[in-house]
């Protein structure tokens, strides 16, 4: 927990960063002046050429090819805010090109996921020959190639694990994840490998690496975008993804977008800089409510907004939408919950695999993840509707991948997909007995995994002088989530200011005022009011905690998220 002292002090001096900073740097592993100077001040001079990535030159020049030709081009996007997102993305960069463009969304439960024949569909009607994929495609063989006989072309951008049987006939696959990939990062997501085929194309119509001002331009802003999918599809935030959230944070706080702009308003971020929580508690949750309780058509009309009224209009519909999905998630949650009950025993049941009729499709992945964090494992949730077909969302815990529990269980499932951290299915109801059995003992044949995950904590520090200039500071190791996690520290022998208060609609948070020396802050503590016995106002107390900065009717205040504490 502690670190090399004299590695603290060599970046304290070299790079003038406080000494907790400092701390955390080289904890993390940034020890050398290099190391650190690249995690606080990201360059665009970091990101990786997308000539790099599977067929990226065949894909750039067909689609080229197809905006000089006047062909209509249909992106084909998914209803998560990764597919939402690149879709938005492909569009505006299409438009601005002046091409003739059209976009579809599957709708969850009526077309499923990735292509189908409503994409077959869609290309009929809107007379495209060229179809983009966004975040999906790497799996549908049949469909792309129904459309390849139809005389489409089909160009894939996609992030997902490719199946282990053929690919789909594609006029160009480009994916960091396949076998044959040399690309240096492959944790790029779906927006991202779409922004990197509108780079490239930037590049072929800009005569060479360095991309024309006006297509430079719309690049800086489409990295806000790939900022909304980056931390909302929850890839690791290190390497590349890093710089394309950083910057996209910075674009999305600056973007001219309408539609933008009013999900900030709406969400009470505009006029700040942004974080990734910001985005993964405001923003991604209002634009998947969409595709989980309407269609994810809504949030893309939202982020193509052409004007501010128009903007607010789809922002209060996505909040409604949000508002309804809250309500649905509690009751399916309080079910499967009732259900996991029989399934407790973690030897017996290392995943969770629970079902039931009438389960919303829309929510079934929320729940998954609320079962994940409730039991410690990884969890597949099905709901079936009316017609007797299953759709779940499977999610995993750090070191387990869903999608190898989800192979064991292929016999049994219409299809399935995903990666390592998440995964999505469809089954006939009646085998659900049997995908449980199958997963369950996939699970057991794979490499056990620790129950219980020690608490890391970065650092000890001091809370006294804890204010919101040192917080700025500690910020610059933003945006923090997977792979980068928020700074978890530790201060020892503070004392509570007054008694803990009891919070939260159904009163299982506390908020506590604790001070060292002259320094007094807030600091809530989650789901532990059932500790509040432990805590006394005579006892000093060791809290580990993250920090971070409250913004409320304009006021700006640090204040400690707490993740445990011990009494002396």
């Amino acid at each position: 927990m502690e670190p090399d002292q004299e590695l603290v002090q060599g970046l304290v001096h070299s790079e003038r960063v406080p000494d907790v900073l400092a701390r955390l740097l080289v904890n993390r592993g940034h020890s050398s002046p290099e190391a650190a100077a690249s995690q606080l001040t990201p360059t665009l001079h970091g990101l990786n050429d997308p000539a790099g990535l599977p067929e990226m030159e065949r894909a750039a020049e067909r689609l080229e090819k197809a905006v000089a030709d006047g062909e209509t081009v249909l992106v084909h996007g998914d209803y998560d805010v990764d597919g939402v997102s690149g879709t938005v993305l492909l569009v505006r960069f299409l438009r601005h090109l002046g091409a003739k463009v059209e976009w579809h969304i599957p709708h969850r439960t009526k077309d499923g996921y990735s292509f189908g024949d409503h994409s077959v569909v869609k290309a009929k009607e809107t007379g495209a020959t060229l179809v983009i994929s966004v975040d999906n495609g790497t799996s549908a063989v049949e469909p792309i190639a129904a459309l390849r006989d139809a005389g489409v072309d089909v160009i894939v951008t996609d992030h997902h694990e490719p199946p282990e049987g053929d690919l789909p006939p594609t006029f160009a696959l480009v994916n960091p994840k396949l076998p044959t990939s040399e690309y240096p990062f492959r944790e790029l997501c779906g927006s991202a490998v779409a922004f990197k085929l509108a780079w490239a194309v930037c590049q072929r119509m800009s005569g060479g690496d360095k991309v024309r001002p006006d297509l430079r331009q719309f690049l800086l802003e489409a990295l806000g975008y790939v900022a909304i999918a980056t931390v909302c599809d929850v890839v690791p935030l290190i390497g590349e993804n890093r710089i394309l959230a950083h910057f996209g944070l910075r674009a999305l706080h600056e973007s001219p977008s309408p539609g933008v702009q009013a999900l900030l308003e709406r969400t009470d971020l505009a006029g700040r800089a942004l974080t990734a929580e910001d985005i993964g508690f405001q923003i991604g949750p209002r634009i998947n409510a969409s595709g989980r309780m309407d269609s994810a058509a809504r949030a893309v009309e939202t982020l193509l907004a052409a004007e501010a009224v128009e903007g607010r209009r789809h922002a209060e519909h996505l909040e409604s939408l949000n508002d309804a999905r809250r309500q649905v998630e509690r009751g399916v949650l309080e079910e499967a919950l009732e259900q996991a009950e029989q399934f407790a025993d973690p030897e017996a049941y290392p995943i969770m695999v629970l079902g039931g009729a009438g389960w919303h499709p829309g929510v079934v992945g929320i729940v998954a993840s609320r079962i994940v964090d409730r039991f410690n494992r990884p969890a597949l949730i099905i709901g079936i509707d009316d017609e007797g077909i299953g759709r779940g969302s499977a999610r995993s815990v750090p070191g387990v991948s869903v999608l190898e529990i989800m192979r064991g269980g292929a016999d049994h499932m219409n299809r399935f997909g995903g990666h390592a951290m998440a995964a999505g299915c469809e089954i006939h109801g009646e085998r659900l007995e049997d995908l449980r059995a199958a997963l369950t003992a996939r699970s057991k044949e794979l490499p056990p995994r620790d129950a219980v995950q020690d608490l890391r904590i970065d650092t000890r520090v001091q809370l006294q002088g804890f204010n919101e200039s040192l917080m700025r500071q500690i910020q610059r190791l933003e945006p923090c989530g997977e792979g980068n996690p928020q700074p978890v520290l530790l201060a020892e022998d503070v004392r509570l200011e007054e008694m803990p208060r009891i919070i939260g609609q159904d009163r299982t948070h506390m908020l506590l005022q604790v001070r060292s020396g002259t320094t007094v802050l807030k600091a809530l503590a989650f789901g532990m009011a059932s500790r509040e016995h432990e805590l006394r106002m005579s006892r000093p107390v060791d809290l580990v905690f993250t920090p971070r900065l409250s913004h409320w009717r304009g006021r700006t205040q640090v204040e400690l998220i707490v993740a445990d504490f011990q009494c002396r």
